[in-house]
């Protein structure tokens, strides 16, 4: 579980073929306490840490490269990290659990005073648990969506996000992780299945006045 708040940004010093999927090795800056068997939200992405020397060292698996940009990184390219919660932290973000649901693309970048709005395509899956105001996690950032629309949502970096994340390296055209607010989910499952109860107990009361107008000879 982590929290969206970045905590380092590491960059990536090598990155190997395995199989169907990637053995990638990244060096923090600063160098930051993990060890073999944690888990770290690289842009996003749960992993485990599997190597732990002057780089940190992740494998990634087929379905990782298929639902998220990590397939693209390159050396040298820059990645943002968080370490997993502890019970004792402050929940400075919202809630995210490393599990990314899909990418979204920038369409848009502008600078408008202090701050620097992007804008994100995305899939109606993804978007129709986005709202206005909620949150959203791009690249592990925990952040707060301000516009919203059928194609895509938008929102507003701080100077300080800007220079502590790997946001202000990406422009148009670039591919971003995206994981919803997990809450919505739940929510959503919640109300399905009330919804699918409510209406297996309408049938058995239809049924039930069928079969008591069937006794009393009213129908046939």
């Amino acid at each position: 579980m982590f929290t969206g708040i970045i905590e380092n940004v590491g960059r990536v010093t090598s990155v190997r073929k395995t199989g169907g999927g990637l053995k990638i090795y990244i060096r923090p800056e600063p160098d930051m306490e993990s060890q073999v068997g944690d888990s770290v939200s690289i842009n996003g992405v749960c992993l485990t840490v599997i190597e732990r020397g002057k780089e940190i060292a992740f494998e990634l698996s087929p379905e990782t490269m298929r639902s998220t940009n990590m397939g693209e990184l390159a050396i040298n390219h820059r990645v943002n990290i968080e370490r997993a919660l502890r019970l004792a932290d402050r929940l400075g973000g919202h809630i995210v659990t490393g599990h990314v649901d899909g990418t979204g693309l920038i369409t848009d970048k502008r600078q408008e005073g202090e701050f620097t709005f992007y804008t994100f395509e995305a899939h109606a899956e993804i978007l129709k648990y986005i709202v206005k105001k909620g949150s959203v996690a791009v690249n592990g950032i925990s952040l707060t969506v301000i516009g919203l629309d059928s194609k895509s949502f938008s929102v507003a970096i701080i100077p300080h996000t800007l220079v502590a994340t790997n946001i202000g390296d990406k422009g148009i055209g670039d591919k971003v992780n995206i994981e919803i607010d997990i809450i919505g989910k739940y929510v959503e499952k919640f109300v399905s299945k009330k919804d699918t109860d409510a209406s297996r107990s309408a049938e058995a009361h239809d049924r039930s006045l069928v079969e008591l107008l069937k006794e009393k000879g009213f129908t046939e």
